[in-house]
């Protein structure tokens, strides 16, 4: 497993620190979650805009083939 180090401003590590602490869970888990999170919405908005590029050149690929 790879880690990695950021730097985060007071106030940012506070928000961090509350945000976990409300939903009980450690900092590594939320930001670990929400990474996770980001990367598959990130897959799928590629997926989707790739799906609609296909999708509205059809004919053009099917003339070409």
């Amino acid at each position: 497993m790879t880690s990695i180090t950021i730097d985060l401003s007071d106030s940012q590590f506070r928000k961090l620190q509350d945000f976990a602490r409300v939903h009980g869970i450690a900092i590594e888990v939320l930001l670990k979650a929400s990474l996770e999170d980001w990367l598959n919405l990130q897959k799928g908005d590629f997926v989707n805009t790739a799906d609609y590029v296909l999708m509205k050149n059809a004919e053009l690929y099917r003339r070409l083939a």
